[in-house]
């Protein structure tokens, strides 16, 4: 699948900047490069030294593109493992399309998306989870999803997987070799070796498979909804979290028509805040569709901020119908964490706080307006996230495809599990360990196909 044919593409986000990264990579991709650069020195950039840089001009002929730095990578030490350029020029959108045009004109061939990064995958300078991190690392958007990121690129995971592999691949082979040897009735495998074995993938994987809960959400951004009646303060609440007027503030009740989203950063961790139309009995349609698009929101988040109006609550006396408001919640989404927020605390007298926390002993009491109780917020929302895999610096898995693999594998080494306990024949426990092996290798690319290469990098930026 190899195909070592130069490739070019803009390696920096399309649109004018200060500098732009144009970056060649494949066979004689150093001496098209040399092809259309001048050097200050008169350097030959075939004869020049790996990683090095060289300030020249970018020409077509006589006609002068540009003033650029140009990067020399010889392989196998560059990113894709072949001779690689890269042509820092100005960042003029007509000089970027002027050069890659005179590059393609000089024998260069559009890349592909992420075909840099799966030259890099085929000639042995990343593994496949190695490479889906660097997707994942241009992806990221707060500290931990970075973070994960940045140890999958390093290779922790892969050597995780590898190690268990191993392991078991020394293994299969003894089980192997019994077959060779089936009329003599030998045992090559200590079975109680592979019995301690099987148990320690067992639980290896079950940890990486319950990380995904954590990892998903780090990657993702975990969607929070908030709800309650018109007019308690949602889109303040909103407003006050961003740091910004986001959404439309009113007195008017039914302002929100439909949903706002915004994503904020607490500790390094993505929360995607859902501010929903007020729940209430209306006859206006557009209100109506869209207070059955918060409830279709409820359904989809992950935590649910059920928020009331503290001033409305004493006025009305209403405290135990919020009650059965709060039950009704929690018997709809059982599984949701549920934070009470009572809003405008700074309406209350003490004794009315009091009174209010009385009844319903988990609100949190704020004041959106005032900016009061919104970090104790976020720290109860912070609370929900189990982060303690992330300061331990464990493996933590975030793709789905990942996630898959190991649950497949899990299913086969437990067949070998109650293969060993029934004593199954070695000829049928090799099937089962051959399929667990097999899950593993797709991980880190050991075994793959063209399919799954084309749906993996597809997803990649182009010039990456």
């Amino acid at each position: 699948m190899i195909n070592q044919d130069a490739i070019v593409a803009l390696a920096t986000p399309s649109g004018s900047g200060a500098i732009a990264v144009i970056r060649i990579s494949g066979t004689d991709a150093i001496g098209i490069g040399n092809s259309v650069f001048k050097s200050v020195k008169g350097k030959d950039l075939t004869k020049q030294k790996s990683h090095t840089l060289h300030l020249g001009h970018i020409t077509d002929g006589i006609l002068t593109l540009d003033e650029a730095l140009v990067s020399v990578f010889k392989g196998p030490n560059s990113y894709t493992g072949e001779d690689t350029i890269e042509i820092s020029c100005h960042g003029s959108t007509y000089i970027q399309q002027q050069i890659i045009q005179l590059l393609l004109r000089k024998g260069c061939r559009m890349a592909q998306p992420g075909e840099f990064t799966l030259r890099a995958f085929l000639n042995g300078k990343l593994d496949l989870s190695q490479a889906e991190a660097v997707a994942d690392l241009i992806a990221s958007d707060n500290e931990a999803s970075h973070q994960i990121a940045m140890k999958q690129m390093r290779g922790g995971f892969s050597n995780e997987i590898a190690q268990l592999r191993q392991e078991l691949l020394n293994f299969a082979s003894l089980i192997e070799l019994e077959l060779d040897f089936a009329e003599e009735d030998v045992e090559f495998a200590d079975r109680t070796q592979f019995h301690e074995l099987l148990n320690r993938i067992e639980f290896v994987l079950k940890r990486l498979i319950d990380s995904f809960a954590v990892g998903n959400v780090i990657k993702n951004g975990i969607p929070v909804a908030i709800v309650g009646e018109p007019n308690v303060g949602k889109s303040t609440l909103l407003n006050a979290l961003l740091n910004e007027e986001r959404a439309i503030v009113s007195d008017i009740a039914g302002t929100t028509r439909d949903t706002i989203e915004d994503e904020l950063v607490i500790n390094g961790i993505g929360f995607r805040f859902i501010d929903t139309a007020g729940i209430r009995e209306t006859e206006d349609v557009v209100e109506s569709i869209g207070i059955r698009k918060t409830f279709e929101k409820m359904e989809m988040a992950q935590v649910v901020l059920y928020l009331i109006n503290n001033e409305q609550l004493i006025i009305n006396n209403e405290l135990d119908a919020v009650k059965i408001e709060i039950e009704k919640i929690k018997n709809q989404f059982p599984l949701k964490p549920l934070i009470v927020i009572g809003n405008k605390a700074d309406k209350l007298s003490q004794s009315q706080i009091e009174t209010v926390k009385t009844e319903i002993p988990q609100i949190l009491m704020i004041s959106a307006k005032q900016n009061i109780g919104i970090e104790n917020l976020k720290n109860q929302l912070i609370s929900f996230v189990d982060t303690g895999a992330l300061r331990n610096n464990e493996t933590i898995v975030t793709n789905s495809r990942h996630y898959d693999s190991l649950i497949k594998a899990l299913e086969e080494i437990q067949k070998v599990q109650y293969g060993l306990q029934t004593n199954l024949s070695s000829d049928l426990m090799a099937i089962d360990i051959r399929e667990a092996l097999y899950h593993f290798g797709s991980i880190t690319g050991e075994v793959t196909n063209d399919e799954l290469l084309g749906n993996i990098f597809a997803n990649f930026c182009i010039g990456k």
